[in-house]
């Protein structure tokens, strides 16, 4: 009989990746285990889940515990604008669809902000019929968080790009709020070169002073900041081993950097 483990193991959904990660503290040398998983095409997602809980490695362990990090659209709502009671018809609004599935929330405190999502049904029945306790947030939420605590360091306005699941999040903040956030389709340089200095322009930033934050992954990433450099000054981007000292999430392969921040820095 399989000993249950006390520990939660951490599902990233996507839509095109899945993965499951856990952690031993008393693994001093190998503490973060990180099993992707290959989906495969012609079925849905919670039927992917659903093998995968199956096949996976870490799932013959007996976690009974999990977090799920999950892409997916989010809305942020303002602490003083948000109702729980209206949250699935605001997030509609944002986002119509023919099936919305479940609307879920976390409360980001630190943000004076709520982030609305939401799941389909079949993907949460997966997830409650495997574990006894599950807790659900999207995948930037981490991101956010960390680069949130990040960006009062210096004086200078700074706006994040964060690349993933073929997609490119910017964002800024205002001291403990949302300055400007929202995610846009860019699979290509060219996209994501206009995107972020769309938004440069539209928050009115200092081409000199002000400071633009990348992260994540895309291919071409080095090119981009380069031609980024030709109308902003200051273009970084982030190392996540020099981000994090260098943790051991940041020695994995190919784990993407919502996961290292979220295994690193928590939520």
């Amino acid at each position: 009989m399989i000993n249950q483990r006390k520990g939660r193991i951490i599902i990233r959904i996507g839509q095109r990746h899945l993965s499951f990660s856990a952690l031993d503290p008393m693994q001093a040398d190998d503490p973060v285990t990180y099993e992707p998983y290959v989906m495969k095409s012609g079925i849905s997602l919670s039927a992917n889940l659903r093998e995968a809980l199956g096949e996976a490695d870490l799932m013959q362990l007996g976690y009974k515990k999990a977090l799920a990090l999950i892409d997916t659209p989010t809305l942020l709502i303002p602490v003083e604008q948000f109702e729980e009671d209206n949250v699935e018809t605001m997030y509609l609004h944002a986002f119509p669809r023919k099936e919305t599935g479940m609307v879920l929330f976390n409360v980001l405190s630190d943000l004076n902000a709520v982030a609305a999502f939401a799941i389909s049904k079949d993907l949460n029945t997966v997830l409650r019929d495997n574990f006894i306790d599950v807790q659900m947030m999207p995948v930037m939420s981490p991101v956010w968080r960390h680069l949130h605590h990040r960006s009062f360091t210096g004086n200078r306005n700074k706006v994040y790009g964060y690349f993933h699941d073929r997609k490119l999040d910017i964002f800024s903040f205002h001291q403990n709020r949302f300055k400007f956030c929202n995610q846009f389709e860019a699979s290509r340089p060219q996209d994501a070169l206009y995107f972020l200095l769309y938004v440069w322009k539209q928050l009115m930033l200092d081409s000199e002073t002000d400071e633009m934050h990348l992260a994540g992954t895309f291919s071409e990433m080095p090119e981009l900041a380069s031609e980024l450099r030709k109308y902003v000054q200051k273009v970084y981007v982030i190392n996540p081993s020099a981000e994090f000292n260098r943790a051991p999430a940041t020695k994995i392969k190919d784990m993407p950097f919502d996961l290292m921040t979220l295994i690193t820095k928590g939520r």
